[in-house]
């Protein structure tokens, strides 16, 4: 790291997301140069034995069993938010007005209105903001979107988004904090839809309308403590979409389709071709063009390992593949490049605020059974 500038993280939870947040900037500069460097100040938690173990495991320099004592502590420079969607927006505009910078996980809040007002938070206090959309990071994704904007498929027409995971598909499996709309706001909806929304964004455009339906198929859950709890998010959300731009658009999410494990796939059609991308195989990217000859016409499979790649060229040589841990990584520089520069990198809490928009305007049509403006 030699004499760079070195920006201290304090992060907020410390389980699936702190684990891989801590992993991305670890590993970020051994893979790029940035103008700043990520330092593992301080990681926050309630459960001091479990915190601790994470913070030796993971490298952290030191925790608090008090994410407040990050705010007042100089040598924090980002707060890193990865904790229940409830506590989202107290942790953040607590932190944009201690001046530090922030990442957030998804989706940025409960609500709308909770949304807006982390934006305003960070908009008065002038500090670097971004949401942890990590797929818009993988090298495929990128390079579709630069295809799209070079005009290789044409006007785009459609995308078809599902996001099918199958942990919930059994229904004894256990009561867990992303079933209760107290702590989460939405169930499948928030935490897989809100996914898949912020890449139509990125690729394809914004919405103009919406309409949806979600279920819930499994009411009740065994905790913990042996108590059965009331399940009151949804199981599954399915939703048609209309973009300004004249596309359409159909997005499906679930955690009860057996045999999907964490199946992100999205396909976009344009008048001059297609793109497909299905994370499971994240490295490749299926693109078709319909100027192809008579004969040779179909999907061919593009493996975005090259060093014309984005973010490629920071890792292995062409065919090396890379996984699930390195689009935190990429997008761990896009955030260190947006502090040395002084900028909020996309996706920020402005996007976050538009893909909450989404998210609510589906609810409500799914409330209200007909159409709503996004």
């Amino acid at each position: 790291m030699g004499n760079k500038t070195k920006v201290g993280i304090g992060l907020i939870g410390y389980k699936f997301m702190g684990k891989a947040h801590s992993h991305a900037y670890r590993d970020l500069p051994f893979f790029f140069e940035t103008g700043v460097v990520p330092e593992l100040r301080a990681i926050a938690g309630r459960d001091e034995d479990g915190l601790k173990k994470a913070a030796e495991k993971m490298g952290w320099q030191s925790y608090e069993t008090d994410w407040r004592q990050l705010l007042e502590r100089d040598d924090i420079d980002i707060i890193d938010i990865c904790t229940p969607n409830i506590s989202h927006a107290e942790i953040a505009i607590a932190a944009a007005e201690a001046g530090k910078h922030l990442i957030c996980e998804k989706p940025l809040a409960m609500s709308v209105k909770e949304a807006k007002s982390m934006l305003q938070a960070v908009k008065k206090a002038g500090v670097v903001h971004m949401i942890c959309h990590n797929y818009r990071f993988a090298p495929a994704v990128q390079w579709a979107k630069q295809l799209i904007d070079q005009g290789r498929i044409g006007k785009i027409n459609h995308i078809r988004a599902v996001y099918l995971q199958d942990w919930l598909v059994d229904p004894y499996s256990p009561y867990v904090w992303r079933l209760n709309k107290q702590l989460s706001g939405s169930g499948t909806h928030g935490d897989l839809a809100a996914h898949i929304i912020d890449l139509a964004r990125f690729l394809v455009g914004e919405f103009q309308s919406v309409v949806g339906m979600m279920e819930t198929f499994t009411k009740m859950r065994c905790s913990n403590d042996g108590m059965m709890k009331e399940v009151d998010v949804d199981d599954a959300s399915v939703f048609l979409a209309r973009f300004r731009n004249g596309a359409i658009g159909t997005f499906e999410a679930t955690r009860v389709a057996g045999g999907n494990r964490n199946a992100n796939r999205f396909e976009i059609n344009g008048d001059k071709g297609s793109i497909r991308w299905d994370f499971e195989n994240m490295n490749q990217l299926q693109l078709y063009l319909t100027d192809d000859p008579l004969g040779m016409q179909g999907f061919r499979t593009i493996n975005c390992t090259e060093s014309c790649h984005p973010y490629a060229a920071g890792y292995w040589p062409s065919g090396h593949i890379i996984g699930y841990e390195h689009t935190f990584i990429n997008l761990a520089k896009e955030l260190m490049d947006g502090i040395s520069k002084g900028y909020s990198p996309s996706p920020n809490f402005e996007d976050g605020v538009n893909n909450q928009i989404v998210l609510e305007s589906v609810e409500k049509s799914a409330q209200n059974g007909s159409w709503v403006n996004v």
